[in-house]
Order: C-alpha cells, then structure tokens, then sequence
C-alpha cells in the first residue's frame, strides 16, 4: 500500500469512522454490494439463518471439544484395558493435539484454495471413520495411530469452520453473537463429551464412546452437506496455491520437536538418550528452517509474514499459547488428580464438571452482548486471572480437599479462561484478516490451541516424572498444577503489557477499508490532474 493510501485509510478510520459505517449501502463498492451476504439479512431472516444453518454445523465444532474432554475421563479405562505402558499415557490426548498442530496450517491454505465448503465436508467425513477406526482398535498403539487420523479431521475443519462464519459476517454485535454460538457449543460439547465418556466407563465399554463420536460426527456431517453455504467458485477467483516446502517443514519439524520434549521423561535415559536430543534439535532445525522459507523464499508462504503486521497480533499469539498450554495441563491433570486422589468415579467426574459446562454456556452467552461494549484487553485480562486460578486451587487443594471448596471453582476458573479468550481471539483475527485469508486466520486460532496444548503437556509430564521421587505421586502433582499456573501468569503479563484489543464493535471489513482507500486515492489523483 502506497504512502498515500495508508493517509487517505488512516483519515478514514480516525474521523469518518462510524460515518461510513451508517452509510447507506450504496455507499460501498458495486462487489461488495453483491457479495456480502450479512448485509442482506433481515433481523428474522438473520435468526432463522443461526438456528437452521449454524446450529448444524457448530455442532461439529461441540464434537471437537466431545474428544478433547471426554478421553481424559476415558484414560484409566484405556490404560487398564488396552495395557497402556507408563511412557505412553500421554498420547491419546497428544498424538491427537499433535496431527492437528502439524497440519492446521495445510489445511488453512486449502481452505484459501478450494473454499470452506469442501474442506469441512471432507474433514467432517474423515473423522467419522476415524473415530470408528477407533472403537475397533486392539491395542494401545493402534489407538494412539487412529487417534492422531481423528486429528486430521479436526484440523480440515475447524479452519474451514472459522473461514465461513469470518467470511459471512461483518464486524459487529451480530459477527460477535455467531462467535459466542460457536463457542456455546464448544462448551456443550466439553460437558458431552465428559458424560458420555463416563457413562461408557461405568456401564459399557470405552469404545461406545467413539462410536458415539462416529454417530454425531456422520449427522453433522450429512446436514452440513446441505446447509453449509458453497463457495468453491468464488474462493478459486483468488488464485491461492499451495506452499509445499513450507508444507514439508512444518509437518516433520512439528512432529520432531514435540515428540521430543513429550518422550523425553519416559526415554532409558532422560534427556541423555541420543535419540532425543537429536529429535528435539532436528526439529527445532526445520521449525527454523521453515520460517526462513516463509518469510523471505516461498512465493506463497503457508504462514505470510503480514498476518503479523496485523497490530498486536505478536503478543496476543504468544499470549494464546502460554494460556491453551495451561488449559491442556489442567484438563488432563485435573482428572487424573480428581481419580486417583479424591476417590472419584467417572459418573463423579461428570457430575463435578457441570459447572464449566454450564458457566461456558452462560459466558459465551453473555459475550455476544458485552464485546462490542468492553474492552477486549479487560475481557482477556479477566480470563486470564481465570486461568491462574483453576490451578491454583488445584495446586493448594490439602488431603482430603472438599469439592466444593476447591473443585466447583477451580471449574468455573477454568470456564472464565477459555470460553472468554477463545471467543476474543476468533473475533479479533477473523476481523483484522480479509476475505482471502480467512482460512489462514482459522488455521492460525486453533494451531495455538493445539501447539500450546502439545508442547505444554510435555513439559507438564517432565514435570511430573523429575519431581516424583522426592515429592511422591501427588506431591508431582501439586508441581504440575503450581507449573499451569506459572504458564497462564506469563499469559497474564504478556496481556496486561503489551496487548491493546478495542471493543469488537461495527467497523467495515478490511477489503472495504482497502477498497475504499484505493477510491479515495483515485480520486485524488483525478482531482489533482
């Protein structure tokens, strides 16, 4: 953009703002005029829009959440009957995170070349088989391998799910209602998943529970072929391509560097077998390697640097990750501490996590009428503290500790963290990103999701091990929890002091403002000549 476009948008956002945002729409550009679909909806037409059509969908969203949550509740069952060894307790919950990180950014630039529509049928199809593949397995290892195919399927659409919801609606109190459904049925589908997953420990076996999973992954699927808006035409006038050195990198240097710091604690001699330390500088090599690529070789960069030049999307990036690193300690540990020393069955865990399925639902709500009133920055600082403190009372929880003292909070802690930051990240990306890098903007959101969740846990488990001969087993607990709350403070610090988000309020889009600008210079050109 030319200096004097960036004047003539600069005069345009500070004092001509909310004029152009209650303009008439004839105001616009003739293309944006046909093709923004929000600005043709109705109040009525808008509702039925959300309950025929995202209701479908999001679903799915919900079913992403049914197999984060659920197959901790289910991991006693697994490593009992599937004869789990020690070192590889941790891989159905991060083989699964780690397919997701590695392909996230694949599946985001196919979202950008063939449209949304297509990438999340196909994502929605693959994990139901997936989730069949494992209800049938025999083995820990064949579970571990089917759960990390489950992890595909998550990662084509969620990217694609985050590109039609950012591509439909304009920013604003509506754009910020969609987002807050979205989340709502995160949170419907954590507190699915924890049920279903104890009602197949108690009273069936664990496989019911993927095939649960398979059953509601094939409805959403076959609605979301008819309900899901097409756009393959529109998104292929865009010309993206696929990047496949950045490709190849990530997926190898992703795998490498989690494996490594994953395995290290059940490795023969820690950090001093040769094959870890080889992993993790391997993969570190090729993480490095590939930002070198993207940055100043590929002609098509998987990861453009100017999604970063986007203001305060550095700090909220590194801040996003410390905090889902956090929740994904404290998901996995929070159970596993609630089983082995509070005596809890797996109904038992249901029953005491209703208040975060519960308080997600009430936030997410909520959000839909606060963000376009409260400061984002406020807001994030809020689900921070919420981080902080659902391991803390975990972390200071005494022998015998009472559920409601400790427990009840630490959940409705940990409902404040993430249904409030998921939702503010989703709009802040999507708004700050145009229509061609939606699906960029998508795969970016969940790849810190899972990333921090991956490479978190593995340092959660290094943890664990190095501290429990001299603590014991729950004394290495307590560490793990004092470790979450050490991860969300720094999420806490990197918020208050350099993340600076607006309220999500009604603006136009970045192609308007783009478009709007290039007129303008035109216009000044003509006038001048």
């Amino acid at each position: 953009m030319t200096r004097a476009s960036r004047k003539v948008q600069h005069s345009l956002t500070t004092r001509h703002w909310s004029d152009l945002v209650a303009r008439d729409r004839r105001s616009l550009p003739v293309h944006f005029r046909k093709s923004d679909f929000a600005f043709r909806l109705s109040c009525r037409r808008f509702l039925q829009y959300v309950v025929l059509i995202i209701s479908f969908w999001n679903l799915l969203i919900g079913v992403q959440e049914y197999y984060i949550s659920g197959s901790n509740v289910l991991l006693p069952a697994l490593i009992e009957e599937l004869d789990f060894p020690p070192a590889s307790a941790i891989w159905p919950s991060t083989s699964l995170s780690l397919a997701v990180t590695s392909t996230l950014l694949i599946f985001g630039r196919l979202t950008d070349m063939f449209g949304g529509y297509a990438v999340y049928i196909g994502g929605a199809a693959w994990l139901t088989i997936s989730s069949i593949l494992c209800g049938i397995s025999q083995s820990w290892l064949m579970l571990v391998v089917f759960r990390a195919l489950q992890g595909l399927g998550l990662a084509a659409f969620l990217p694609s799910g985050v590109m039609v919801l950012g591509k439909t609606y304009r920013p604003g109190p509506r754009k910020n209602f969609v987002f807050s459904l979205y989340g709502a049925c995160a949170a419907l589908g954590f507190f699915v998943g924890i049920f279903f997953s104890g009602l197949c420990s108690q009273y069936l076996t664990w496989r019911w529970y993927f095939f649960i999973g398979a059953i509601l992954s094939a409805i959403t699927t076959l609605s979301s072929i008819f309900f899901v808006p097409r756009d393959y035409k529109e998104t292929r006038k865009q010309g993206a391509q696929m990047d496949w050195a950045g490709c190849t990198l990530s997926v190898s240097g992703t795998v490498l560097f989690v494996f490594a710091i994953a395995y290290s604690s059940y490795a023969p001699e820690g950090w001093r077998t040769p094959y870890i330390p080889v992993c993790f500088i391997l993969g570190a090599l090729l993480i490095i390697a590939m930002v070198y690529v993207e940055g100043w070789v590929a002609k098509n960069p998987l990861l453009p640097g100017d999604i970063f030049a986007v203001k305060y999307m550095k700090p909220l990036a590194i801040a996003l990750l410390f905090l889902y690193g956090s929740l994904g300690v404290f998901f996995l540990y929070a159970v596993l501490y609630m089983s082995e020393f509070m005596g809890a069955t797996p109904f038992q865990m249901v029953a005491w996590s209703v208040p975060m399925a519960l308080g997600g639902l009430i936030i997410c709500c909520i959000g839909g009428l606060i963000f376009h009133r409260v400061s984002g920055t406020i807001l994030l600082i809020i689900s921070s503290l919420g981080y902080i403190g659902s391991g803390l009372f975990f972390a200071v929880a005494p022998q015998g500790a009472n559920y409601w003292a400790f427990v009840f909070p630490a959940m409705i802690c940990g409902t404040i963290g993430i249904d409030i930051s998921f939702n503010l990240a989703n709009i802040f990306i999507t708004t700050n990103m145009p229509k061609s890098k939606q699906g960029l903007a998508g795969a970016l959101i969940n790849c810190t999701l899972h990333l921090g969740i991956a490479v978190m846990l593995g340092f959660a488990d290094i943890v664990h091990i190095e501290t429990m001969e001299y603590a014991g087993m729950r004394g290495s607990y307590k560490a793990v929890f004092w470790f979450e709350v050490g991860l969300a403070v720094v999420g806490l610090l990197v918020v208050a002091g350099f993340v600076r988000v607006k309220e999500a309020r009604s603006e136009l889009t970045v192609d308007e403002r783009e478009a709007l600008a290039r007129e303008a210079v035109l216009r000044q050109h003509s006038a001048q000549a």
